[in-house]
């Protein structure tokens, strides 16, 4: 359900990470990666390192076309390869890999390689935020606030389910043998409007059972508007 308003109002501070326009939102740092993929543990391994920033998004997608390989990523889903793939056409990449990191919608890097993965963050530098963006968690329900855009933009509004951590003890594939740990595990990804410079409430089912979740504006190029983030589980 989408209600429009003059302005954004009644924010509720304490349920949710807040990005007001034109001040400093967290970068969204989205890795690609499979339990079925050997070189990428150590991208695994990179996200943890990161998720311990607070200026940054951590979110990691697990795709599926590695599942026909010996091995069912168990966080493995068809929305995680789509969006890479879409990422692929906006980057002008001629296929998808794992371990991927794209960094703000806009740039990417191998997911293991610190060096280019720091390259990346350089680039996306202090990102701030075009579209003020507040999510409210309450007995089921999502409400995402945005206010109007200062600038004439437009997007999608993604509400993303995500768990803090997961282990697996991998018993066949690439990683046979292997125990895997794994950080901000994305459990689902919908689209739940559309952004059209104005202010409006957002309100919507969580379809997922997860720890937190995150409300991201995400423009056609893949530029990150606007980003919130909450605890799914605390009310």
């Amino acid at each position: 359900m989408i209600k429009t308003c003059a302005v954004l109002a009644s924010i509720c501070l304490g349920l949710g990470i807040v990005s007001a326009a034109g001040g400093e939102r967290p970068t969204v740092v989205e890795l690609f990666t499979s339990e079925g993929c050997s070189s990428c543990p150590p991208a695994d391994a990179l996200l943890t390192e990161l998720a311990g920033r607070p200026d940054l998004l951590a979110l990691s997608f697990h795709v599926d076309y590695w599942d026909r390989l010996g091995w069912k990523d168990p966080f493995s889903s068809p929305a995680a390869t789509e969006r890479q793939q879409r990422y692929a056409e906006l980057l002008s990449l001629a296929t998808v890999y794992t371990p991927q990191m794209v960094v703000d919608g806009k740039w990417q890097a191998v997911g293991s390689d610190y060096a280019e993965v720091q390259r990346a963050l350089d680039a996306a530098g202090h990102t701030v935020a075009q579209v003020p963006v507040a999510l409210a968690i309450d007995r089921g329900l999502a409400q995402i606030k945005l206010g109007a855009a200062g600038d004439p933009v437009s997007g999608a509004v993604l509400l993303i389910g995500f768990d803090r951590r997961h282990v697996s003890a991998v018993q066949r594939g690439e990683n046979g043998g292997r125990t895997l740990a794994h950080v901000d595990v994305v459990r689902g990804i919908e689209q739940v409007a559309q952004f059209r410079g104005q202010a409006s409430v957002i309100e919507v089912p969580i379809r997922w059972s997860c720890d937190r979740l995150a409300a991201i504006v995400q423009a056609p190029d893949g530029a990150i508007l606007g980003v919130a983030i909450g605890d799914a589980k605390s009310l």
